[in-house]
This record gives structure tokens, C-alpha cells and sequence, in this order.
């Protein structure tokens, strides 16, 4: 007899395609900016030089590029505080996160 499995998939509760807009609360960076990020198995992907993860209890950290996101996610939206000090300008503010 053969046994045939399929491998797993580990999917999470946020998996899937969110749409984040990033607000420059203090600093000269770009005042806000929009575009979309992937989860997939909790890895955060999107832009090429993105890392981060969101764990089963939808806590987020991110970086790119000398940036720093942490926040919360929670059904189909999400939010969190950001800060950089990229080329000499430090600049923070907040993001906002919904699921397509």
C-alpha cells in the first residue's frame, strides 16, 4: 500500500495581497505614499529590497531600505508607527494597512 500526501501549507490568518499608505508624520521624506505588499506564510514581501513578517498574532516588523515598520494587523486592515534615517534625513510617521 502507498501512502500519498500532500505536502503542507502553512498558511496565516493574514495572507494575502494589502494595500499600505505610508504618512510622513516628522522629516522631509515623501509626505505620503501608497503601494501593495504580499503576505505569504508570514513573510512580507513586495518591493526588492523588503523583509519583514507578521506572526500568527498579526504583529508586524518590516525593513527597506533603513526603514523600520512595526504595527498590528487584525481581519482586513492594519496600522503601526515607522521611522528611518536613510540618507542623512530621519523621518517617521505612521502606515495603514487594508486587504485587498
Amino acid at each position: 500500500m502507498t501512502l500519498l500526501a500532500a505536502p503542507a501549507i502553512a498558511h496565516t490568518d493574514y495572507d494575502g495581497v494589502w494595500n499600505v499608505t505610508v504618512t510622513t508624520r516628522t522629516g522631509s521624506c515623501q509626505p505620503t505614499t501608497s503601494y501593495p505588499l504580499v503576505v505569504t506564510d508570514g513573510n512580507v514581501s513586495g518591493a526588492a529590497d523588503l523583509s519583514g513578517s507578521v506572526g500568527r498574532n498579526g504583529v508586524v516588523r518590516a525593513s527597506l531600505k533603513g526603514a523600520f515598520a512595526s504595527g498590528q494587523l487584525s481581519g482586513n486592515a492594519g496600522s503601526g508607527r515607522w521611522n528611518s534615517a536613510s540618507a542623512g534625513m530621519p523621518c517617521s510617521g505612521r502606515w495603514m494597512a487594508t486587504r485587498r
